[in-house]
């Protein structure tokens, strides 16, 4: 069985670790790194998406990747209670057609006693910007670290 720290109940500091960790994998755009942090049978609503398991999770993340291209996120802690974690979040992408996308959402994470997220209910909205008005640009630095998201 695989354990992945920090483990629930959440401290606000494991709290914090637990979304830095999830950013830093998500930012690589490795599903199968990505998939590691879920358990067997984790379940997610992803927009209109649901998804059961760490194959299905591999499968949607992959295809994500290959439609949201330069792919940067930012993750936000936005509370913690025993095994459940809120962040809000955004990141911006590059679809086919060149044009650009800053998203926005809210996450709900749910853990099991080794770490793994059983559970992950995202909604998500997208923004159309400028190239010029990007601001996410690769991983967050660790200058950036702790820096709130802005609203818009």
């Amino acid at each position: 069985m695989s354990v992945r720290p920090p483990l629930p109940p959440f401290t606000r500091e494991t709290a914090l670790q637990k979304v830095r960790a999830a950013e830093d994998a998500w930012n690589t755009r490795d599903p199968h790194k990505v998939s590691l942090a879920y358990s067997e049978d984790s379940v997610w609503r992803n927009r209109d998406t649901f998804v059961t398991g760490r194959a299905a999770i591999v499968e949607f993340l992959t295809a994500k990747w290959e439609r949201e291209r330069e792919y940067a996120l930012r993750k936000d802690l936005w509370s913690f209670d025993g095994n459940r974690i809120a962040v809000r979040f955004q990141y911006e992408s590059r679809d086919a057609d060149g044009r650009w996308w800053r998203s926005y959402g809210n996450e709900l994470w749910e853990f099991d006693r080794q770490g793994l997220m059983t559970r992950r209910e995202a909604s998500i909205d997208d923004v159309p910007i400028e190239e010029k008005d990007r601001r996410l640009f690769g991983p967050r630095s660790d200058a950036e670290r702790g820096a709130s998201l802005p609203l818009r």
